[in-house]
């Protein structure tokens, strides 16, 4: 069996995609996320990314009655993940074209 060519899912960007839809604390990112991506951040990575977020400020902490700490995305983060989405796009298209797939379904043309 051929191995992966690795995750190509960068926490930061599955990050805001998940606050994209709503304020979230960690847990809840992290189960959302493993929803739609498919990918299970461990709390280093998933963490990690809150912080890095945090201090660029594409992310904003909520104020909170206990322990968990939601987070919303701002509106520089939501111009940072709409660039990062446009570029994942294009190589998606370029990939697509040049394999002769006619979706992101990946069905050969």
């Amino acid at each position: 069996m051929a191995e992966k060519l690795g995750r190509n899912n960068e926490p930061t960007v599955l990050v805001l995609t998940s606050l994209a839809s709503g304020a979230k604390h960690g847990h809840a990112l992290a189960r959302d996320i493993e929803q739609f991506a498919g990918v299970r951040l461990g709390p280093g990575s998933l963490y990690g990314a809150i912080t890095r977020l945090e201090e660029r400020g594409l992310i904003e902490p909520l104020p909170s009655d206990d322990r968990r700490r939601p987070y919303e995305i701002t509106a520089a983060g939501r111009v940072e993940l709409a660039d990062a989405v446009q570029s994942m796009a294009r190589v998606v298209a370029a990939g697509s074209t040049r394999l002769g797939l006619r979706t992101i379904g990946l069905r050969p043309a």
